[in-house]
């Protein structure tokens, strides 16, 4: 076999990771992952957004705040994409592909006042602890306790980023 055979058969090898769950529920799961990893990546790059764009009296603290928050939504990228994998799903191949499976709203304004910035990552931060607790009951249907503790994690973070969003927009 040539070198270009043996190269074009290596691309066409198929992703056959082992899994457990059976095929159905690998299909299902990596399904939800994924549009969750699409969400999870919009919201990132949402938070970044209005992290760089933020203005106003309270800069330094909304700037700070958004910081933080971009980071612990980042630090679960990995982790589901590899959840994908080891169940036995393939993970999302590009931007567009995530384009296309998110559920979060993009925000491309020129400007966004901070309480707007603050009061829309606080209903994206609700509206993806509803799509984790739609993965979590798919989870359970299919005995996936591994992804459902995962999640159950993500969810008390997302939690916590939208009772710093509202405590942080109210006016005493």
């Amino acid at each position: 076999m040539s070198d270009t055979s043996k190269a074009k058969s290596r691309q066409k090898a198929a992703l056959n990771t082992p899994s457990a769950l059976g095929e159905k529920a690998t299909r299902d799961l990596s399904g939800e992952l994924n549009a969750l990893l699409a969400d999870v990546l919009a919201l990132y790059l949402k938070t970044k957004n209005f992290h760089w764009h933020m203005s106003g009296p309270y800069f330094r603290d909304y700037h700070l705040l958004l910081d933080e928050q971009s980071d612990e939504i980042y630090a679960t990228v990995d982790p589901i994409a590899e959840r994908v994998r080891k169940i036995g799903g393939t993970t999302l191949r590009s931007l567009g592909h995530a384009s296309r499976m998110k559920r979060l709203l993009d925000n491309d304004a020129d400007f966004v006042t901070p309480d707007d910035m603050l009061a829309e990552l606080r209903e994206d931060n609700g509206s993806l602890i509803g799509h984790m607790r739609k993965t979590h009951e798919l989870c359970d249907e299919y005995g996936d306790v591994a992804t459902a503790s995962l999640l159950e994690n993500w969810i008390d973070e997302a939690e916590r980023r939208v009772w710093f969003l509202f405590e942080t927009s109210r006016r005493a």
